[in-house]
């Protein structure tokens, strides 16, 4: 990041050794795995039980999506893991459904459409080939087969992986192409700058078969921007779930790019997200110090792409609740103190069967009714991480993809004694 100075990294580091200052208390622990626990039972009740297709919301006929899918491939292996189901119901949800995505679901050269029928794993809604929902799925699917070592899982997860042609993605570019659709081909737009498309670029670059060029790693443009004196790598919307995405599988806490730390610009983009909010305090009901969190979500108007500057500032007055809750390992404290105040002061209108709702608007006293399956996801993925020592990250940092990603994309690591070393003491 050529803005920022010696001065400005050396804060960083104080910063990030602060963030994990405090221990997380034994109450604050049970509160977080009740959370979990309950946006868990989203993917188990939302997902199809002939082919394991998670539904893209609670909404009723809403088809699957295969980045929801994706994340409950991942959450699956969670909840297994810590007995919030039966063993032998867990592993038959990952076998059915990795079988469903890798023989059944409808793709184009291994790349899934965004929606698909849930029950037929057909095309729905003349949905795109897309290359960053694909890339969620499989970043699910690796987590699962990292809990399944040397089983049916694993080689049906690594099966999936192998089928995806990355390089027909790029479309001759220098960038990956955002999709294709069989009546007009490729789409005019692609993963140009700075957002969640780490996890594709790893993805791509770290592929055992149809990798892309390691140079499209320096293609895409980091764009730089200043919020209260915060210097950001910045996501044009400055939506909190750009920043947390990739963050959910990849361990960014010791790798820097050249210069950059992911991790540590994911802390300054979190904080500049709640300052922002605070600046806007006196325009919304909703903001204060313990109710923040921009990021795109339902609305009173629909689906949007909420966020903070530096990136367009879109905000009406909605807040999601899984912005918070998905900053924990960023701004543990913050999201803590947030997530309880969402909890104790609107839970009666925001929290139900599945955890919290998607989103609430106090200016228009809206209240989502829906769960949308990638929101609870990133809920169990960031949270499973920052109470259990980063296990998720400690699994996917073992894929060999990402391993020669890191190594073809020339990710130098911090030296092991950085403070930070650890999440959730």
């Amino acid at each position: 990041m050529s803005r920022i100075t010696a001065t400005a990294l050396c804060f960083l580091l104080v910063l990030t050794t602060t963030v994990y200052a405090r221990p997380i208390s034994e109450e604050d622990r049970l509160f977080l795995e009740k959370i979990e626990k309950d946006s868990f039972q989203y993917f188990v009740r939302m997902s199809d039980k002939v082919t394991g297709l998670t539904r893209d919301s609670s909404q009723p006929g809403s088809p699957a999506s295969v980045a929801a899918t994706g994340f409950s491939l991942a959450a699956f292996a969670i909840g297994t893991s810590h007995g919030w189901i039966d063993q032998n119901y867990g592993r038959e949800y990952l076998e059915k459904t990795l079988s469903a995505l890798l023989h059944k679901a409808e793709h184009k050269k291994g790349f899934f459409y965004h929606f698909l029928d849930p029950r037929s794993a057909k095309r729905v809604w003349k949905s795109e080939a897309s290359s960053i929902d694909t890339a969620l799925l499989v970043a699910g699917a690796l987590v699962a087969a990292q809990y399944y070592p040397d089983t049916k899982i694993e080689r049906l997860a690594h099966q999936i992986y192998e089928r995806v042609d990355w390089q027909w993605m790029m479309n001759g570019s220098d960038l990956i192409c955002m999709g294709w659709k069989p009546e007009t081909g490729f789409l005019p737009y692609y993963w140009d700058s700075y957002n969640e498309l780490i996890i594709l670029q790893a993805l791509a670059i770290g592929a055992p078969q149809n990798a892309i060029a390691k140079e499209a790693w320096q293609a895409w443009f980091r764009r730089e921007g200043e919020y209260n004196g915060k210097e950001i790598i910045y996501s044009h919307s400055g939506s909190l779930f750009t920043y947390q995405y990739s963050h959910a599988f990849i361990d960014f806490r010791e790798l820097n790019d050249r210069g950059v730390n992911y991790f540590q610009n994911s802390i300054l983009a979190t904080q500049a997200n709640y300052e922002y909010s605070m600046a806007k305090q006196g325009h919304h009901l909703g903001y204060s110090h313990n109710s923040w969190g921009l990021s795109a979500s339902l609305g009173p108007g629909g689906y949007r792409a909420y966020g903070a500057l530096p990136g367009e500032g879109l905000h009406d007055g909605t807040i999601a609740p899984y912005a918070a809750a998905a900053s924990i390992v960023f701004t543990p404290e913050l999201s803590i103190n947030t997530l309880r105040f969402f909890y104790e002061r609107h839970g009666e209108d925001l929290y139900d069967r599945f955890g919290f709702r998607d989103a609430f608007n106090l200016d228009k006293n809206w209240w989502s009714k829906e769960y949308l399956g990638i929101d609870q996801g990133i809920i169990v993925l960031m949270l499973e991480n920052y109470l259990n020592d980063g296990i998720i990250w400690k699994r996917f940092m073992q894929l060999d993809g990402i391993k020669k990603w890191i190594d073809l994309a020339e990710l130098q690591k911090k030296n092991s004694t950085t403070p930070n070393a650890s999440v959730g003491a």
